[in-house]
């Protein structure tokens, strides 16, 4: 993978102040056109110890509009970013479309780090590459441009290095005591990032290796490597759906909502008092939840009218308001649409003992957007993959994750929508949208159906809610939540 003879290259002084105006002013440029371009471009730089990680991080930062540009800092997690999934903070960091992120580290450290010091098993080490490789896919078939760039020297150059920085008082802020120890593992963090190179190195996110002996060469060549890739990813206008699409799912003309019993009921009476049993159950587990750290997600889709908002004030009722957030979800705004559709979502996830309610979710994108065609057929299809991959981030992480779809049928839907109509307090709650998109129940039907059979996941399964009677919804919801929660506590 890193083949010595290629060591050594260099670029005398002169050759490089003649073509530093140039340089500088390509970038630019670059960025410039970046600025109109519907896609974000991530440069990842990682390398050897001593091989001016740092160096060429500060001359981006330097040689780049500043204005545009977002730059980030690896460093140990914090207190907060430890009580999410593991990729949360990676989420954070993502540019929006137009600008350029720049980070020192990725998710990469942490995996080479512990695999050189032989804490981390080859097992487990590729698995951690193979999460990383995922994520990147997501975001390029989302049309995010990768440059990943890997800093290489010899280990006697290493050496060199240190000792150098180590005699010069002026720049020996520049190394740390632990590095001479590190600077032992030089072969193992060698290979360690050699497997990390051959398995993460994809035609969306390549690595670019670069020698980087001579300064001068290694800060030319990082730097004429953004301006090639990113004038290449504006001029070819990349069609973010390409790379990662599934195969469309045939719907079958009977669903599975057709097998669904609508006509189940619950009188008042036993409605009553199962919806107290559950309250009281529910309200100890949440307490109990809260001890043990463990957050917990409910996912509420359904047709317009189906009773979500009932359903969800059913639940908070029991619990203590300081625990949870209900978060329904809108049309994104600007700031959201200029990320991965997940990114909204992956920003509001509950610390540890805590309840995040969404009313509607990332399933907009298979249903809403997919059918009003906001989404290409690409970009939807592929979206079955992204979110099972989404929440078994969630669920590894320790999250219990409850689905549910309430389920009413298209006459039950027309009396309540002309109930809200006749209801001052509840007219707020219908628009003509509910109404033209009745006449599109076929192609809603089809991409529900399409969502149940391809994201009802052994982790994150869906739970059909009969929603024709209200009382028997609402009690099949709390009774489903507590017994989730039981279960998984």
């Amino acid at each position: 993978m890193f083949d010595t003879a290629e060591l050594g290259r260099s670029l005398d002084k002169a050759s490089y102040e003649g073509q530093l105006s140039e340089l500088r002013t390509g970038l630019l440029k670059a960025q410039q056109a970046l600025m109109e371009a519907p896609f974000p471009v991530m440069v990842l730089i990682h390398g050897m110890d001593a091989a001016g990680r740092g160096e060429v991080f500060n001359i981006l930062h330097e040689w780049l509009d500043a204005r545009y540009l977002d730059r980030e800092v690896y460093e140990p997690p914090t207190e907060e970013e430890r009580q999410r999934p593991e990729y949360w903070r990676y989420w954070q960091w993502l540019p929006e479309k137009g600008r350029i992120g720049l980070f020192l580290g990725s998710w990469y450290s942490a995996p080479l780090f512990l695999r050189a010091h032989g804490k981390l098993g080859s097992k487990t080490y590729l698995r951690d590459l193979e999460r990383a490789a995922a994520f990147e896919t997501m975001l390029a078939d989302d049309g995010a441009l990768f440059i990943k760039i890997w800093l290489h020297i010899s280990k006697a150059e290493q050496k060199r290095r240190l000792k150098m920085f180590h005699e010069r008082g002026a720049e020996r802020f520049r190394i740390q005591k632990h590095d001479f120890k590190r600077h032992a593992r030089y072969d193992e963090f060698a290979s360690a990032a050699a497997r990390a190179i051959r398995e993460t190195s994809t035609a969306h996110a390549p690595w670019t290796v670069v020698e980087a002996t001579n300064e001068r060469y290694r800060d030319v060549t990082v730097a004429r490597c953004l301006i090639e890739r990113i004038n290449q990813q504006v001029a070819a206008k990349s069609d973010a759906g390409a790379a990662r699409a599934l195969d469309a799912h045939v719907s079958d003309p009977i669903t599975i909502l057709d097998t669904l019993d609508l006509s189940q009921r619950l009188r008042d009476e036993e409605y009553s008092a199962r919806k107290a049993a559950a309250h009281a159950q529910l309200n100890r587990l949440a307490a109990r939840m809260y001890k043990r750290k463990r957050s917990a997600i409910f996912v509420f889709e359904g047709w317009d009218a189906a009773g979500k908002g009932g359903a969800i004030r059913r639940i908070t009722r029991a619990i203590d308001a300081r625990q949870y957030r209900v978060i329904p979800t809108g049309v994104p705004n600007d700031e959201e649409r200029a990320h991965h559709y997940l990114w909204r979502f992956w920003r509001d996830l509950p610390r540890p003992g805590r309840i995040t309610i969404y009313d509607r979710s990332w399933y907009g994108r298979v249903l809403v957007e997919r059918v009003e065609k906001f989404a290409t057929e690409a970009e939807w299809k592929r979206a079955y993959y992204e979110i099972n991959d989404f929440e078994e981030q969630l669920v590894r992480h320790g999250s219990i994750v409850v689905k549910f779809w309430l389920h009413v049928s298209p006459d039950e839907q027309l009396r309540r929508f002309r109930e809200r109509a006749a209801e001052p307090f509840k007219q707020y709650k219908l628009t003509d949208e509910d109404f033209r998109n009745r006449q599109r129940t076929s192609l809603y039907e089809a991409a529900v159906n399409d969502m149940l059979g391809a994201t009802d996941t052994e982790y994150a399964p869906w739970v059909l809610v009969e929603a024709d009677d209200k009382h028997f919804a609402r009690v099949k919801v709390l009774e489903t939540v507590c017994q989730r929660l039981e279960r998984e506590l």
